[in-house]
């Protein structure tokens, strides 16, 4: 066979298999025709001139992300590292816009992530970097949507993922929130105890309270028994001075016997004859006569001033 033929049919096996390609799905591929733009091509089976056509390289519609880690200073000279996660996509209808006026996208992202962080963050205190990182990834996709847009690319959504402090402030924010804990719990335990104190001086109060009530009943019950014995004394012809006596020895021994029933008890004894009872009531009688009398000379002089 024709060494010259089998080139040319080789060379023609080349051209057809160059004049068709396929693009896959979510993926978009550039047609240059002379090294100038001339058509967009998307998922499927598609048709090109060989040697006048040139694909460029592929480019991807799918969802992406990239993350960024920022340094920058709060508003309390406080040293932080943000981590922001930016989604963007490139639409269908500015395919050619996002292959032609970047020659990296990426770092165009990056930098003006980098811009509207150091922007904000230095605005706000450590504490508020916490609470506010909504707004940081608010102004921050606010500001990449208007500038990326015109380059073919859309932000989805950007997300501030990590706040990270420098070791020692976060040790140092722990051990505050450590004290402020302590703090809360030594309140709780002076309040218990103060409830403790004041309940346990209510039941005293009412201890001594039914304690008095108690003895107060008891010197009644007394008092009405002495009565008592002192009418039975006086109908069996023993005279009210000679019953006081008696009672008066009655009691005297009661005591003697409860206090023996003690064996650490100390006693100190009086003569005990027939007639210290009527001593004794003689010498009562005696000294409440004469507290009486005291009493009455006060009243009166203090009705005479």
């Amino acid at each position: 066979m024709n060494p010259f033929l089998i080139f040319i049919l080789f060379l023609l096996f080349v051209l057809a298999f160059d004049m068709f390609f396929i693009v896959k799905q979510q993926t978009a591929v550039i047609v240059e025709r002379l090294g100038k733009f001339h058509s967009v091509r998307y998922a499927g089976l598609h048709f090109k001139l060989p040697i006048i056509d040139r694909l460029t390289k592929r480019i991807n519609l799918r969802i992406q992300q990239l993350d960024v880690n920022v340094e920058t200073k709060t508003k309390d000279d406080v040293f932080v590292h943000l981590k922001v996660s930016t989604q963007y996509q490139i639409p269908k209808d500015r395919v050619k816009d996002a292959y032609y006026k970047l020659e990296n996208p990426w770092e165009q992202i990056t930098s003006y992530i980098f811009d509207v962080v150091r922007a904000e963050v230095p605005k706000m205190r450590l504490d508020d970097v916490f609470e506010r990182k909504d707004d940081i990834a608010i102004a921050i996709k606010r500001e990449l949507n208007d500038a990326m847009i015109d380059y073919g690319y859309n932000i989805i959504k950007t997300l501030v993922t990590d706040i990270d402090p420098d070791a020692q402030v976060k040790a140092a924010m722990n051990r505050i929130n450590a004290a402020e804990r302590q703090k809360i719990a030594a309140q709780y335990e002076g309040d218990a105890q103060r409830i403790l104190i004041v309940e346990r001086a209510k039941a005293e109060a009412e201890s001594k309270r039914l304690q008095g009530k108690g003895i107060a009943d008891q010197r009644r019950e007394i008092a009405k028994g002495l009565e008592e014995s002192v009418d039975v004394l006086n109908k069996a012809g023993i005279n009210p001075q000679e019953a006081s006596a008696l009672i008066i020895i009655t009691q005297h021994y009661d005591t003697l016997q409860a206090i023996g029933q003690d064996s650490k008890s100390n006693l100190i004894l009086i003569p005990n004859r027939p007639e210290v009872a009527s001593t004794m009531l003689t010498d009562l009688i005696t000294s409440l006569s004469a507290a009486g009398k005291v009493i009455e000379s006060s009243n009166d002089d203090k009705k005479k001033e």
